[in-house]
């Protein structure tokens, strides 16, 4: 259905284009998928998995055999035997990632290159799409209008089409939203930049981009998906537009984004964080993984006929948290187009990508909370038939980064539990049984030394790598800082997320067992900006860690001295969690490093065109926070754009909206518009959302 609405300055537009329906089935995980022919991936990958898979299988397999000589000095005892597998299943995660992490290295070592820019001309018509919900909409539509300059000084502007689609379920939001897209328009005289609002947000952000490609899909062959923190240049677009229309076997491709824009601590470790180590990161997981890829949730290319087809996600049997909608879609949706014999990619070499972090560590823990439940349920996804190998490597991998949170916990409790017990429960010399020697309990210091430092080279040794590889690039050395300011930066970095690294162990072992007992953690909006939290909250979440560090530093103290030292960054980081999470979430931190020259990036010392455009923009889409109602009643041209983009009127069969019943009922009652702040966020949502509802508050305004 075509919606318009007439602005001051501008000729009649449309919010909607005409619809053109593609369909998009939900998959049947059960069913064997239709047989397609491989998509393309360089020549020799398989001798390219081998070179990351079986170094990394050989030295956990050798690791596995000195942890084994070191705790069975005597024979190993049943505890002994759970630590050694713990150890072991955690040895061999880092492994790979270190092996994996070597792959990129050498590939960075021959500077890939992007390929040239291709003729907008040649491009197919391609819908940018912008999920929101209830986020910020100057700072989205700012982003967007950036964008639209940058294609529009490629040349390439006929070629792009913008849906914003909102999930918003706040009234004041929704109605600032619209305020902005009206702005938005008004600013580049932009026809083609559509607004569509979901009265439900059905299956969440998976469902929202669904909705678009069952009623839009059909007239763009391809689409990018952005996210509410994204900004790309138009030379990053048209590159993933143009590899889009040059391999036809492609269903999804991707490029690396930069974390940028942070302020706090926390937040510019981060991006320091992404900025040196990522690159490396993602060139060694592109070379093994070839067309089996991944999808990271945004800033890709995606083939519409494609991902129709086969990427219709379904909802997963059983109760919540496990069942119901797939929460982390993206890894599911790659699966999906790789069952179907559609290639995923990523091109890391690509650069102008660009995405937010949070600003705080209350506010990742948020986050990690839902992708926690999101991969935890990717466990019913494992069994769908026709998966291909690398795909289930993906999701045990998504799996693996929140479930090795409890493992590494289960591990260091479990060896304080053997200290303890060597310490204090009085051993059993003379087991039954002949024996000539006695079984005295110990293990072998010096072995363990050695294993010790080899875990710690194998976790650390690829931050030295990447900060080698970014020394070997002039541009990005001097973006760091230069050589010396950098290797500072890193071991700024290493130090502290190493503090944190015990206080987000701990959170996401409580997620784990949340969701395993059966919590659902819902969805929450992502905040962006200041990672200030007063104090007594952070207080009143990081008292259990503070409690844990008290508990393992007694229990330490009990075996030696020694044994202290040896737990202090644990110790310290659990006991200190209340003070870092709030330090780490302060401005005023993150500015004193920045002032030092430490964790620096190239976009930080000199911030790209489309970041400065941006946030120049941003003020100009801004208006006063205002509720929604008065927003309306006070501007005509808002309140007819508002009417004109209402869902079509409820049919008669159709469902009562009990919220709807009940914000009519109430309204009739009420004197004046200043009564409506009694309605609750769902009433006053959906009398917004009625022809009914907008006529009642007319009358109510008088």
């Amino acid at each position: 259905m075509d919606s318009l609405t007439r602005l001051p300055d501008l000729a009649p537009i449309e919010a909607l284009p005409p619809e053109a329906p593609l369909a998009m089935p939900e998959q049947d995980l059960r069913a064997a998928p239709p047989g397609r022919k491989r998509p393309a991936s360089p020549p020799g990958m398989a001798l390219r998995r081998a070179a990351v898979f079986i170094p990394a299988i050989l030295l956990t397999a050798f690791t596995a055999r000195e942890m084994h000589l070191v705790l069975g000095v005597n024979g190993v005892t049943t505890l002994e035997a759970a630590i050694l597998v713990v150890f072991v299943t955690l040895f061999a995660w880092i492994a790979l990632a270190l092996f994996s992490s070597l792959a990129g290295f050498v590939v960075l070592l021959s500077r890939p290159k992007a390929p040239p820019l291709p003729d907008p001309a040649s491009l197919p018509r391609t819908a940018l799409l912008m999920p929101a919900y209830n986020e910020d909409p100057a700072r989205t539509m700012a982003a967007l209008a950036t964008i639209r300059a940058e294609l529009v000084r490629l040349g390439a502007s006929h070629t792009f089409d913008v849906f914003i689609l909102s999930d918003t379920t706040d009234p004041d939001a929704w109605i600032a939203e619209e305020a902005a897209w009206l702005a938005l328009r008004r600013h580049t005289g932009m026809e083609r930049v559509f607004y569509r609002r979901r009265p439900h947000n059905t299956h969440r952000k998976a469902g929202n981009i669904a909705d678009w490609v069952r009623r839009w899909g059909g007239a763009y062959p391809q689409f990018m998906i952005l996210d509410a923190d994204s900004l790309m240049t138009g030379e990053c677009i048209l590159h993933l537009a143009g590899a889009m229309a040059r391999e036809p076997t492609l269903g999804l491709v991707q490029s690396l984004p930069v974390i940028v824009g942070g302020q706090t601590l926390f937040a510019r470790m981060q991006q320091f964080a992404g900025r040196v180590y990522g690159p490396m990161i993602a060139h060694g997981l592109a070379w093994w993984a070839g067309a089996d890829g991944n999808y990271w949730g945004h800033n890709a290319m995606i083939r519409t006929q494609a991902f129709a087809e086969a990427a219709g996600l379904p909802t997963l049997s059983g109760r919540k948290p496990f069942g119901g909608t797939i929460l982390s879609h993206d890894f599911v949706e790659a699966a999906l187009l790789r069952r179907a014999g559609w290639g995923v990619v990523m091109r890391p070499e690509l650069a102008g990508s660009f995405e937010e972090s949070p600003p705080s560590l209350i506010e990742l823990a948020i986050r990690d909370r839902r992708w926690c439940q999101g991969n935890l349920q990717h466990i019913a996804v494992l069994p769908t038939r026709g998966l291909h190998p690398v795909s289930r490597l993906h999701l045990l991998m998504g799996i693996g980064s929140y479930v090795t949170a409890p493992l590494w916990l289960l591990f260091l409790v479990m060896g304080i539990l053997i200290s303890l017990q060597a310490r204090f429960i009085l051993p059993e010399y003379f087991p039954q049984g002949r024996s000539l020697f006695p079984a005295w309990p110990s293990i072998d210091p010096v072995r363990s030394m050695y294993v010790f430092i080899g875990t710690m080279a194998v976790l650390l040794g690829p931050k030295l790598l990447a900060w080698f590889a970014m020394l070997l690039r002039a541009d990005e050395r001097r973006g760091c800082g230069g050589a010396i300011r950098s290797l500072a930066s890193v071991l700024v970095e290493t130090v502290v997320a190493g503090l944190l690294a015990p206080v987000a162990m701990l959170s996401q072992s409580s997620a784990v067992v949340g969701i395993l007992a059966g919590r659902d953690g819902g969805w929450q909006p992502q905040v962006r900006d200041d990672g200030r939290v007063p104090f007594a909250q952070v207080a009143r979440r990081y008292w259990p860690h503070t409690a844990m560090g008290a508990l393992l530093a007694l229990a330490s103290w009990l075996v030696s001295v020694p044994l202290l030292l040896w737990m202090s960054p644990v110790v310290l980081g659990l006991g200190l969690a209340i003070p870092l999470a709030t330090l780490t979430g302060r401005r005023g931190a993150g500015r004193a490093l920045r002032r030092l020259g430490l964790l620096q990036t190239p976009e930080e010392a000199a911030p790209p065109t489309v970041l400065t455009d941006a946030r120049a923009l941003a003020p100009s889409f801004a208006t006063p926070h205002a509720r929604a109602i008065p927003r309306l009643l006070s501007d005509p041209a808002l309140f007819a754009a508002h009417r004109a983009m209402l869902p079509p009127p409820r049919r008669p069969g159709d469902p009562f909206d009990p919220n709807l019943l009940l914000a009519v009922a109430k309204v009739s009652e009420m004197l004046s518009a200043a009564e409506t702040n009694s309605l609750t966020r769902g009433e006053l949502a959906a009398l917004l959302g009625s022809e009914e509802g907008l006529d009642r508050l007319q009358a109510l305004a008088g």
